[in-house]
């Protein structure tokens, strides 16, 4: 056990994740988010393959994570006349079990909040780091010490930026934006009998997803220059960018219009040659993040089960344990290196569409790349970490 204190930058999934392991080994921790609360609902993500599976077996969270699963639903591609051109299947997109980001956060957040300490609507400022620790300003809260600091606060990632540098140094932009919009007349999208629908033009796409689940846009853009914080800015941006489309389109943009929940960023990708730096370090999309890359989610549980695991058998030294955790996830992370999903779920041309459609018609491809997928997700050695499964509550077991 140690006494040691630590502050986690963001309340997704990578942070409360980290927070879990490291207050059941006695750490003081800190999570802080600029959000004024955990967000709710949210897109489906999902966990693929047994390296995953035995994380959250080890977290003693699988059970219920099945319980809140939307169970991956398929989604028919239709043309301008709501005619089937193609079905994207449930299991390419929901992966082994798929659940509501808002829902996996929510789990997340309360199995580690008896444990921590939880500051929402607050945000990092300033790090100093000194011979025994970090000296850390806030926008709202007073100064704090602490002796480990972790970002795991996203694409945009404020601990990243004042550790290692500016954004622009580490985030490429892939050519593509999504938005994820709560309309409030969801069900008044869906096809005939429920049916989730997924629509193209050339460069842009527009999606009605499972039931409950925002309605889901991507669409080609060179970078632009907005405010993340300003809804009704993203709104017209999202509007500008669906203008003149066919379909639903025009009504979909007026519920874009009437919602009170839009939330719209860049299809990114972090580079980064290391994850640390003296006593702060990187995990989740702030240190290897692929906006819709399809194994955000996974990356961020294990890496804060890798990193809990190292600190635990450094014996609490950081220098040993963020080096062996960057040399051990360095090979794994690269699965968030290559994809791009833009021009995938926004093919710049018609032809480019029809091909696209037609490979989802092609069974064989279609298992050639789930079998690909669930190989990337386990391309890791998974250590027991004794000192982890030892504490009440967790699992053993072997991927």
């Amino acid at each position: 056990m140690t006494n040691k204190t630590v502050l986690i930058s963001g309340a997704g999934i990578a942070g409360p994740a980290l927070a879990f392991w490291l207050a059941r080994q006695g750490y003081a921790v800190t999570v802080v988010e600029r959000s004024a609360g955990l967000r709710t609902g949210g897109q489906a993500v999902d966990f693929k393959g047994a390296t995953h599976r035995t994380v959250l077996e080890r977290m003693g969270i699988l059970d219920e994570i099945r319980r809140h699963q939307t169970g991956g639903h398929d989604q028919t591609i239709i043309d301008a006349e709501e005619r089937p051109r193609a079905v994207l299947p449930g299991e390419f997109t929901g992966g082994d079990v798929e659940i509501r980001r808002g829902d996996l956060t929510a789990i997340l957040c309360e199995r580690a909040a008896q444990d921590c300490e939880y500051v929402f609507g607050d945000s990092i400022t300033s790090l100093t780091e000194t011979a025994d620790g970090v000296d850390v300003t806030f926008e709202r809260g007073a100064p704090r010490r602490f002796d480990l600091v972790f970002g795991a606060d996203g694409i945009h990632s404020t601990v990243r930026r004042l550790a290692f540098g500016p954004e622009a140094d580490y985030v490429r932009h892939l050519g593509h934006y999504y938005a994820l919009v709560e309309t409030g007349e969801h069900d008044d999208f869906r096809g005939a009998g429920g049916l989730s629908l997924m629509y193209n033009e050339p460069g842009r796409m527009a999606a009605t997803g499972g039931p409950k689940a925002p309605a889901f846009f991507v669409f080609a853009s060179p970078e632009l220059t907005y405010d993340r914080y300003d809804m009704e800015q993203q709104k017209e941006i999202l509007t500008a960018a669906f203008e003149g489309g066919g379909w639903r389109l025009p009504e979909l943009m007026e519920a874009v219009k009437r919602s009170d929940d839009v939330y719209l960023d860049s299809l990114s990708r972090v580079e980064m040659d290391g994850y640390h730096t003296g006593r702060v370090a990187l995990l989740g999309d702030a240190a290897y993040g692929n906006t819709l890359g399809g194994f955000g989610t996974g990356l961020a549980i294990v890496a804060a089960y890798v990193i809990a695991g190292e600190l635990a058998a450094a014996n609490g030294d950081h220098e040993v344990a963020f080096r062996r955790y960057e040399e051990k996830f360095r090979g794994y992370a690269k699965i968030a290196r290559g994809a791009n999903a833009g021009p995938f779920l926004a093919p710049p041309t018609k032809l480019r569409i029809a091909l696209r459609n037609q490979m989802f018609r092609r069974r064989l491809m279609l298992r050639g790349m789930l079998w690909m997928t669930d190989k990337l997700a386990t391309d890791i050695v998974l250590d027991d970490y004794p000192a982890l499964t030892r504490l009440p509550g967790a699992r053993s077991g072997r991927p």
